[in-house]
């Protein structure tokens, strides 16, 4: 079963380990997301390498392709995918309530259209928790309801609710299975906190969730709109609202500004499509803010894409061999960068780490987030 271990607490900020089935990561991490079974272009070999330890799949397009069942016959989700190390999977839920066209949603279930094939799917709490059980990653998620970031309170109030009773009927189907997955490791299960960004619904909601005294803790509903402020104002909360000793997990959130206000108010774990997808659009994370490739002006850039990272894109190909790539439509391009922005965000994930032990995060949260975000790279300008 997944637990952590704090070793550095600096300020409200936690660095320590997480135990989990298939080995040990360092706390705080980020966690890029495999949504069908992969790291789009990345072989586990170079993820590895790119200093990932543990990994997000989906599902949601799990279920629909190759389905749950499939995936328990080949070994479980880390046989599929390859991947020795840790595995969270999410319940599906986010995706389906993005479906506003195609589901519909009352206190038993959510019933959806597959955008695959067409067919009609109904996910209770105990069919999400039956399949992540058939993936068998190391932690799970509770099927829960996300209202959209500009929904009414009474909306949000309602998915409190549901959610919280959603939670507790994950957890008692997930108990009915002793926490076995289906290759006969234990799964942890994590409860969602919801209540957009009001105060007393997120403390209803945390309360409701602690008592089923479950192995971790997320924060959802976030990330969708409420802009960065909210975000710490929703967060300020959790150190009265969720466990000292459970690991607390922020859900689709890898905007490094986030990111660091959200490990200064105690939160460990992170994933997010962002290095990956816009590393597909040229777009390359570095410590001086943010470069687009497909500028004309790195056309006979000789330059690394970033010359401190030492990452096998950086060590081998220029800016403007990487621009080419891209214009001419080289399947090499989108993955170099994805692996650069990987190994960049393992880079940065490791110095937070390090500068919680050294007790000094918050003044060094402020140098990095002046550099990245109005450095001479131009963060939002290249």
């Amino acid at each position: 079963m997944a637990c952590l271990h704090v070793d550095t607490i600096d300020g409200r900020a936690r660095r320590g380990v997480l135990t989990t089935p298939h080995g040990q990561v360092e706390t705080p991490v980020f966690m890029p997301v495999g949504t069908a079974g992969s790291v789009k272009g990345l072989t586990p070999e170079q993820l590895h390498a790119a200093g990932v330890r543990m990994i997000l799949g989906n599902t949601y397009h799990l279920m629909l392709r190759p389905t749950a069942e499939v995936v328990a016959r080949l070994g479980g989700l880390h046989a599929m995918m390859g991947w020795a190390g840790p595995i969270l999977t999410d319940s599906g839920g986010f995706q389906v309530f993005s479906l506003e066209h195609l589901r519909k949603i009352d206190d038993e279930a959510a019933t959806f259209t597959s955008h695959v094939d067409g067919a009609t799917h109904v996910l209770t709490p105990e069919r999400a928790t039956e399949i992540q059980l058939l993936l068998a990653p190391d932690v799970m998620m509770q099927l829960d309801e996300c209202p959209p970031g500009d929904a009414p309170r009474r909306q949000v109030a309602v998915a409190v609710d549901r959610s919280a009773r959603w939670a507790r009927r994950c957890r008692n189907r997930w108990q009915e299975a002793h926490g076995i997955g289906s290759t006969g490791k234990p799964v942890a299960l994590f409860g969602i906190q919801q209540g957009g960004v009001h105060a007393d619904l997120r403390a209803e909601s945390a309360r409701r969730l602690v008592e089923l005294d479950l192995p971790g803790y997320a924060v959802g509903g976030l990330s969708v709109g409420e802009g960065h402020e909210a975000m710490c104002d929703v967060l300020d909360g959790l150190d009265e609202q969720l466990p000292a000793d459970k690991p607390r997990y922020l859900m689709g959130v890898g905007e490094p500004r986030d990111i660091l206000a959200a490990v200064l108010r105690g939160v460990d774990m992170f994933d997010c499509v962002m290095p990956t997808r816009n590393g597909r659009n040229a777009q390359a994370f570095t410590w001086r803010g943010r470069l687009r490739l497909r500028n004309a002006r790195f056309t006979e850039d000789a330059r690394p894409i970033d010359e401190a990272c030492t990452c096998y894109a950086c060590r081998n190909f220029s800016r403007g061999a990487v621009r080419h790539l891209f214009m001419a439509k080289e399947m090499l391009g989108p993955i170099l960068v994805s692996l650069h922005n990987l190994a960049f965000f393992a880079e940065f994930m490791a110095a937070v780490r390090q500068a919680i032990s050294a007790g000094d995060l918050r003044a060094t949260a402020d140098r990095w987030i002046e550099t990245m975000y109005a450095g001479a790279e131009g963060a939002e300008t290249d």
